[in-house]
């Protein structure tokens, strides 16, 4: 396939990458979000021909066993289990940490099989009860989805991770209604610290909305998770007290969560013995048998949290006091961590995004079960529904370690807006103290720790210079089309490395390298009669003088050349001169060394890696490279009497001969081969610039 280019040459950077990277995202947004109201639909039908038809999960029913409720989530395991073992047998994570080892570990680059299999599967196992969520499994594909577009484009690892990103925020801001929060987390999630990945914002900007709206288009606007919560307001700091209580509780069942799934993950599945696939099988079979007990893990849809905050759920068991109420909350948040271990932690498909979700909004409820209990009266009915919203945020601060996006999330998704400052107090202090434990192994601390970033400081060096602070506007080695061949080799000087620019009326023709005046010498009898127009490269691969060097490099890397014409970039097209790589590399060296000093003095300690020289050696990374030369050299004793085929130079000294300068300064190009060799005529020879010059 070719290389597949958007191309806006006219726009200085960043400029020209952003007009790149904004169409993509916007593309990337579109089919994340078909993805998403795909996923949603599937759950939509499936949820409501299964597990809809034999539990009510919203209500507060306990202790009643059903087979359906007991085997239903067994068979939701065991078509997920089938389906990844057979379709996607490298394992792929739960969501979100997928991508974060993507963006960290594999140049950006995530497969598209691994998770649509897992969303496909994930709509079986949450239709059959399973207690997980669907917003990881999109997170990984709307994530997929851009590496893939980015792959299919042949876009650098750096816009390759852009996209990945970029796609996580559509499939996020899409499946919980919220466009900002989406972005701001897929943004996020990659880091323990609450760090943002800068270069990504901005496309996870355009993919996220575009993502929300398509999503929308197809079911439509104006349904927050939680309904009522867009007239809840904090308006006095009494409130505060419960809202404290609430920060700690969000974290501890955080930490619950993620000891119950490296419970289930790493001691209980390993003992097992069995297939790989049988695995989700059990899983789900104790997920049933825990459905049994209360069915309100089985509810993927936050229907049981609704039903809370419009005090539904009040109206199916009347005559009971808060304490009651207390504990209820508390045991169904007890079993859905252990629910949602079982059904993930053994293979199932899905994430525990959506678990954190849940779990939030049963925290909230608990504590507003009992501030009532312990002083009836004293807090308003408002203030226990407030608790709710808020406590969603809670949990998915601490468990994701994303406490600025669980904020945004939730005042997007549930219409909160009045709740910021309880949500800022809350998610803190979640996030504060269930960070350590939080629910995704992949992420890196901060983005300095990260190998996506290791190379960032030369990168940036890089892109701040242009070429026009390298460019040689007086380029020695410049002839004309029909220059000969041996005009060329009597002007290249001895020692030097001849490109020849092949210039007319202002503009580059082509150029001449060492490769093409090799190629010429091997074909005896056409030197003599061969110009520069017919030896010359005319396939040039080129930079424009306000390019930065990071650019120029690419292109060296991309065409393979030591040298690059310089052009303007209207149109003209006029020849500016040449840039070389050792011009690139010594621009850098002068910056590193200038960094190195200021370095040096800010920081005292780093005075031991500087002694040793390694400072220098961990933030260049570049070498020069080996490089044919030129050599004018005088005719060795024992081929003296000999002709150069005799004497082999090829092998004998490492240099062949290109052209033999007679005692009179005429030059014999290409030399003959079976003359005599005699000590007053001179050799032009073409040799390795490491290798000796014969003597």
């Amino acid at each position: 396939m070719h290389r597949l280019r958007i191309r806006l040459p006219r726009l200085p950077k960043p400029a020209a990458r952003w007009a790149r990277l904004f169409p993509l995202g916007a593309l990337v947004g579109i089919v994340g979000g078909l993805a998403a109201a795909g996923v949603e639909w599937g759950l939509h039908h499936g949820t409501h021909l299964l597990v809809g038809r034999i539990a009510h999960l919203g209500s507060a029913d306990a202790l009643r066993f059903h087979w359906g409720v007991l085997l239903l989530p067994a068979l939701g395991g065991l078509i997920s289990g089938l389906l990844v073992y057979f379709l996607s047998p490298t394992p792929t994570g739960h969501g979100t940490d997928t991508l974060t080892r993507a963006f960290h570990h594999n140049l950006g680059e995530l497969p598209l099989r691994g998770p649509v299999v897992k969303s496909i599967a994930n709509i079986a196992v949450l239709s059959c009860g399973g207690s997980t969520g669907p917003e990881g499994p999109i997170a990984g594909l709307g994530a997929a989805i851009g590496s893939s577009l980015a792959g299919l484009f042949k876009l650098s690892p750096r816009d390759v991770r852009v996209l990945l990103v970029a796609g996580c925020g559509a499939g996020v801001g899409a499946i919980f209604h919220c466009p900002l929060g989406g972005a701001l987390f897929a943004a996020g999630v990659l880091y323990k610290e609450p760090e943002f990945e800068s270069d990504a914002i901005v496309p996870a900007f355009v993919a996220s909305v575009m993502g929300y709206s398509t999503y929308m288009l197809i079911w439509g606007y104006g349904n927050p998770i939680l309904v009522g919560a867009d007239r809840l307001r904090f308006d006095s700091p009494i409130d505060l007290i419960p809202y404290a209580a609430l920060g700690p509780l969000c974290a501890g069942l955080s930490m619950l969560l993620y000891f119950c799934m490296k419970t289930v993950e790493h001691r209980i599945v390993p003992r097992v013995p069995g297939p790989r696939w049988a695995m989700p099988v059990l899983g789900g079979l104790a997920t049933g048998a825990l459905a049994c007990l209360l069915p309100q893990v089985m509810d993927g849809n936050y229907q049981f949290i609704r039903n809370a905050m419009t005090g539904a759920l009040w109206s199916t068991k009347t005559g009971i006091d808060w304490w009651h109420w207390t504990a209820f909350f508390a045991a169904v948040a007890v079993v859905k961590c252990v629910a949602t271990a079982c059904t993930v932690g053994s293979g199932g498909s899905g994430g525990v995004l959506g678990p954190a979700v849940f779990l939030g909004g049963v925290a909230g409820a608990l504590v507003g079960s009992a501030c009532e209990a312990i002083s009836p009266g004293t807090f308003p009915e408002d203030l226990r529904k407030s608790l709710i919203p808020v406590g969603m945020a809670g949990v998915l601060a601490a468990a994701m370690r994303t406490p600025m996006s669980a904020i945004v999330m939730t005042a997007e998704m549930t219409g909160g807006y009045g709740l910021v400052v309880p949500l800022m107090l809350v998610c803190v202090t979640a996030y504060v103290l269930g960070r350590r434990w939080g629910l995704n192994g992949e992420q890196i601390r901060t983005a300095a720790e990260s190998p996506a970033h290791a190379g960032d400081v030369l990168v940036h060096l890089l892109e701040s210079a242009q070429v026009k602070d390298v460019l040689q506007p007086d380029w020695p080695m410049t002839a004309r089309p029909e220059t000969t061949l041996a005009e060329l080799i009597e002007r290249a000087a001895p020692g030097t490395r001849p490109v020849f620019a092949i210039v007319k009326d202002g503009r580059i023709e082509g150029i001449i390298s060492v490769t093409d005046i090799l190629r010429i010498t091997n074909m005896p009898g056409l030197a003599d009669m061969v110009i520069a127009e017919d030896m010359m490269t005319t396939r040039l691969a080129t930079v424009g003088p306000d390019d930065d060097l990071y650019t120029a490099l690419n292109v060296f890397r991309a065409a393979n050349h030591e040298v690059l014409p310089v052009v303007a970039r209207d149109r003209s097209r006029q020849w500016l001169g040449m840039i070389t790589r050792e011009s690139v590399y010594e621009a850098v060296r002068v910056r590193m060394e200038a960094t190195q000093r200021l370095v040096m003095r800010e920081h005292d300690g780093l005075a031991i890696i500087e002694q040793h020289g390694r400072l220098q050696q961990l933030a260049m990374g570049m070498s020069p490279l080996r490089r044919d030369l030129i050599q004018r050299l005088l005719v060795p004793l024992q081929a003296v009497g000999k002709t150069i085929r005799e004497s082999n130079f090829r092998r004998e000294f490492g240099v062949q001969i290109v052209a033999v300068e007679q005692a009179d300064g005429t030059l014999q190009c290409p030399p003959d081969l079976d003359a005599k060799l005699n000590t007053d005529q001179r050799l032009i020879g073409i040799a390795p610039a490491s290798s000796p010059p014969a003597r």
